[in-house]
């Protein structure tokens, strides 16, 4: 009988972000189905999610896709944190989604996450001269050229791995500061494109392992006149999909504005570094909205607008984002 290694990967109770954690289980195969993976304990007084005198927490498989490092019949298993007694653990954000997307699941929302993060090497970023700056913000964004690119290679091989785990990576593209990429989970509906985003971060930081590099998530890696990191997720339903969806996304930004201050309570830690309505942002301080404006706290493309229907683009997202929270408020506030 063959051996199975399981990589489980969860997310722990640090704050104000969340890191992940992962573990390696071996057991006997074969793995046919979700239910061949059995619940794990682990030590939540190590990981900010119990205290000493009362450390297990469990860990409930709710996806597991092909692990593309070691390969074989080994699998990385995505968890959600449950209590010792089989209840929702209060560092599981997971959970609240699935009730969300259930109660909503008529309305058919796609998302499309585009995850920023910034390459460091021990305190610099990747590419910077050591207690200097480079040539100022220009020609690096989708650049080419070693004067102008830096991490190249990690990026080729995070983007083979996720596509050889599965997940639905739709592109990649270097960003505009020297260091910094971008990759893009999606269309999935909520759960899955939450998930395969968790996992895609995972396999992010692991293979930076491999060569001596840092993946930050943090909105503003660098102070100063340099862009900071985002995680812009677009959004629809299906009725904004449908003939006349244009009205359908204008009623959405007008029901977002509403709750402006609620989406940002859950759109990333230190995030106020990041929206300074300076480097393609709108202030975390105001709300508007607008086709093709990129300053703006939500784009709506211009293909949306040639179309009279299609999808919105929320900016103000940071890159430390937990998508299981922005996906809930993002469907409870325009469907709700």
């Amino acid at each position: 009988m063959s051996k199975i290694k399981a990589e489980y990967i969860w997310m722990d109770g640090h704050e104000p972000t969340q890191k992940l954690r992962s573990k390696t289980k071996v057991f006997d195969g074969p793995l046919n189905s979700l239910n061949d993976l059995p619940i794990w304990g682990f030590d939540g007084s190590s990981t900010n999610q119990a205290a000493g005198d009362d450390s297990d927490c469990m860990l409930q498989p709710v996806c597991y896709v092909p692990d593309p490092i070691r390969g074989g019949d080994d699998v990385l298993v995505m968890c959600e944190v449950m209590n010792a007694d089989g209840s929702v653990h209060s560092t599981n954000t997971r959970a609240h989604l699935r009730k969300v997307d259930e109660k909503f699941k008529e309305q058919e929302s796609w998302f499309g996450i585009e995850q920023e993060y910034t390459f460091f090497q021990g305190r610099v970023p990747l590419g910077w001269p050591e207690g200097g700056y480079p040539a100022p913000q220009g020609p690096f964004y989708c650049g080419v050229g070693a004067d102008e690119v830096y991490g190249r290679d990690i990026v080729e091989e995070h983007l083979e791995l996720c596509l050889d785990a599965g997940l639905e990576i739709s592109g990649i593209n270097a960003e505009v500061m020297p260091g910094q990429w971008e990759y893009q989970v999606g269309p999935l509906g909520p759960l899955n494109v939450a998930d395969q985003l968790w996992i895609s971060r995972w396999l992010l930081y692991r293979i930076a392992e491999d060569y001596g590099v840092s993946a930050t998530l943090h909105p503003k890696p660098v102070k100063g006149d340099w862009n900071g990191a985002g995680a812009h997720t677009n959004f629809s339903t299906k009725s904004m999909r449908n003939k006349g969806g244009i009205k359908v996304i204008e009623d959405a930004c007008e029901s977002l504005g509403k709750k402006h201050e609620a989406h940002i309570a859950l759109y990333g830690a230190h995030n106020e570094e990041r929206l300074t309505g300076l480097h393609e942002t709108c202030s975390i301080k105001d709300f508007r909205y607008g086709v093709s404006d990129r300053g703006a706290s939500i784009r709506i493309p211009m293909a949306t607008a040639n179309d009279g229907k299609g999808y919105l683009e929320d900016r103000r997202p940071s890159a430390n984002m937990d998508p299981y929270e922005v996906c809930a408020i993002l469907i409870e506030t325009t469907c709700g």
